[in-house]
């Protein structure tokens, strides 16, 4: 009986067998996959299949005997072949599948017919194709359909779309710059993702039809401000919201506040330079938060923010690229990894003000208001002295939080003030008034609040130490101009942040600088990739004029004139002269007496040593007479080692030690020599291009943003 049933189940395996397409895995009876087949047909299946997956395959046609007999299929995958059309009614008998995938194809036409039997379809991705028009009735009869993806074609306008069942609709990066209600009747759908589509505004009508949304990614869109749709009462079941890379002016509290059940937020791309605490307090259930790729201005103020990461438990996306910018002591490390510290927060003082004795903490100089999240890099002016106008709550709510009050005190003295390490930049010096209200003394052909402008030309007087500093940075005239700040005496720091972003797809930065003070206005050629941003140019002289241009790589720059040409532009900088010696200052403040007195010693000592010098001259010629009869017997006595030390010192000075060496040829596309002034001491100052060997393939294209899919 037992080799009976043997027989059955090896008769069976072989029939089984049998059945499975040549290059295809088939695991049991109702699935198979034949992923790159190199075939452009679709291969015969058992009719008893229910999911076939024939992706890769290099299909270029479909017809109706493809799928003939197979009435029990549940999911088709047709992805990632060469097919141009969908031939009309293709899948009519394919009247129980559900899931159909045609994405990552050529087609160009979905017509009235393409989709008609499928009336139990659910999902319907269409993404990643070439697809140019719509048919009005291509989507009749699928009143089943959850799921339909059309992003990433070349739609420039849709059919009205009504789906009853619809749950997620994504139609990102294709040209359709306005949706109306009329365009989605689809009152149950729960994602709705329009990223890239060309919006500068997002209809009100529309959001308020979709009263069960859920996630909304309106991100790389032309939005100038936060659309008012957001605050429809229908958005109250938001939890995930994407405003990333919109042109937004600024983000206030007053705009979200029905999202208060959003717990993903990306705020990428906002050109934001800080957040004040009170704006998270609108999103209590908050877990996930994205925001890179902004400048932000890692200050006191923003001390509170890794604390808030780290107490809250939210997840920070993307932290690589969430960095600061400003100040120079910060710029570049990451935003989370910094420590309370790293913030330059200054210690709070007791401040007596009439009667009852109180203490107050110094206020800080806030980047944001608790209301607002300003979008420019550049640090806003600090509030009024607390003699001018009473801090108001909105001031000491934006200061750094948990920061210790000191004790009560019956004394006027404002304390010890101790000012935040580097806080002050470019040699400026940092101060109190009488009010505790720190400020920058800046230095000649500085600015800002913190001396971080250095300006092309001579500043006003400076104020006094108890005077705030309202003096605003200065903007360039151009959007796309470089901007350039002292770092020391011998280094400038380039700003190439508005170059690079006006020119996208430049492979490199071809910057040329020469020194306008100096006899040798040669000029120096580097090559930057186009992915720093930011440049220092070392090994400078100080208390020197520069001109510095920017060009993309490759393409021909003015160096004589110092002014923008088509495609490059130029500014000019300054270097501060180096501090006198601790010996010239004496010298300085001596008095006539001193000098009177200086110059008798020295006429003295000139006496003397001539004195000594005719002396011993007297003593070698009277030694050297005895030796003059030796001398012509036995020949020359050997130099003296002291007198060849000498004139060996001599000839290597070539009695001049200040001979100007040649100025080598630089070759962008090579590896430069040092200047000569470099050459001499070492080179220790110098920085050679970032770019070397090679010119023409750089391929520091801008990348393209993450899929959201």
């Amino acid at each position: 009986m037992l080799p009976y049933f043997l027989l059955f189940f090896l008769s069976s395996g072989l029939v089984l067998s049998s059945d499975c397409p040549a290059d295809c895995s088939c695991q049991g009876q109702d699935s198979i996959f034949c992923i790159q087949r190199r075939s452009s047909v679709v291969p015969r299946v058992p009719t008893t299949t229910q999911n076939l997956y024939i992706f890769q395959n290099g299909i270029d046609t479909l017809t109706q005997d493809d799928f003939k007999g197979l009435g029990e299929l549940d999911l088709l995958d047709l992805s990632q072949n060469e097919l141009s059309e969908i031939p009309d009614g293709v899948f009519e008998m394919l009247s129980k599948l559900k899931n159909l995938d045609l994405s990552s194809n050529h087609i160009a036409h979905i017509s009235k017919d393409s989709f008609s039997g499928l009336v139990q379809l659910e999902r319907l991705y269409l993404h990643a194709n070439l697809i140019q028009s719509i048919h009005s009735e291509a989507f009749e009869g699928l009143e089943m359909l959850l799921e339909l993806k059309l992003q990433g074609n070349q739609l420039t306008s849709l059919p009205s779309l009504s789906f009853p069942r619809l749950l997620l609709l994504d139609l990102s990066y294709n040209n359709i710059p306005t949706l109306g209600p009329s365009d989605l009747q689809t009152p149950h759908l729960e994602a709705l993702k329009v990223a890239s589509l060309g919006l500068t505004a997002v209809d009100e009508g529309l959001i308020a039809s979709l009263g069960n949304l859920h996630e909304l990614d309106i991100s790389t869109n032309q939005l100038t401000e936060v659309p008012q749709a957001l605050k429809q009462d229908s958005l109250k079941g938001l939890i995930k919201l994407s405003l990333a890379t919109n042109p937004l002016g600024e983000l206030r509290v007053e705009d979200f506040q029905k999202l208060s059940g959003l717990q993903e937020l990306d705020l990428s791309g906002l050109n934001l330079q800080g957040f004040s605490q009170s704006f998270f307090q609108t999103f209590p259930r908050l877990m996930h938060l994205t925001a890179a790729e902004n400048p932000f201005n890692c200050l006191c103020p923003l001390a509170w923010f890794p604390v808030w990461l780290k107490d809250k438990d939210v997840n920070l996306g993307r932290p690589e690229e969430t960095r600061c910018h400003f100040p120079l002591v910060n710029a570049g490390k990451m935003l989370s990894a910094l420590e309370h510290k790293d913030f330059g927060c200054q210690p709070t003082t007791t401040l007596l003000i009439g009667f009852p004795i109180g203490s107050t903490p110094v206020p800080q100089i806030p980047t944001t208001s608790p209301e607002t999240i300003h979008t420019n890099a550049i640090p806003p002016p600090p509030p009024p002295p607390p003699s001018e106008a009473t801090v108001s709550s909105k001031t000491v709510s934006a200061l750094s939080p948990g920061s210790p009050v000191s004790p009560s005190s019956t004394s006027r003295d404002l304390g010890e003030h101790i000012c935040p390490p580097n806080i002050c930049l470019n040699g400026g010096t940092c101060n109190f008034d009488p009010l505790g209200q720190l400020s920058c003394l800046c230095p000649s052909g500085t600015s800002g609040l913190y001396c971080e402008n250095v300006n092309d030309v001579p500043e006003t007087p400076k104020p006094s130490a108890t005077e705030v500093l309202l003096v605003a940075p200065a903007v360039p005239a151009e959007l796309d101009a470089i901007s350039s700040r002292q770092v020391t005496s011998t280094s400038i720091l380039l700003d190439l942040h508005r170059f690079i972003e006006t020119r996208p797809h430049i492979r490199g930065i071809r910057l040329t600088y020469r020194n306008l003070s100096g006899p040798d206005r040669r000029p120096i050629i580097l090559s930057v990739p186009a992915s720093y941003p930011e440049y220092t140019l070392r090994g400078l002289r100080p208390n020197c004029t520069y001109s510095v241009c920017a060009s993309p790589l490759g393409e021909r720059v003015n160096s004589r004139a110092n002014s923008s040409v088509e495609t490059g532009s130029c500014t000019e900088a300054h270097t501060e002269g180096l501090p006198l010696s601790s010996s010239e200052s004496r010298v300085e403040t001596q008095s006539p007496l001193t000098y009177t007195l200086i110059l008798s010693m020295a006429a003295l000592a000139l006496v003397m040593g001539l004195a000594a010098v005719a002396g011993a001259i007297i003593c070698v010629r009277r030694r050297r007479q005895p030796k003059a009869g030796m001398e012509l017997e036995l020949g020359p006595a050997d130099p003296d080692p002291m007198e060849l030390e000498g004139m060996k010192a001599c000839l290597e000075n070539g009695g001049n030690s200040t001979l100007p060496h040649k100025q080598p040829e630089i070759d962008r596309c090579h590896t430069p020599q040092p200047p000569p002034s470099l050459q001499q001491n070492g080179g220790l100052d110098y920085e050679f291009p970032l770019m070397q060997g090679h010119c023409p393939s750089n391929n520091n294209l801008s990348s393209l943003k993450p899929s959201y899919f």
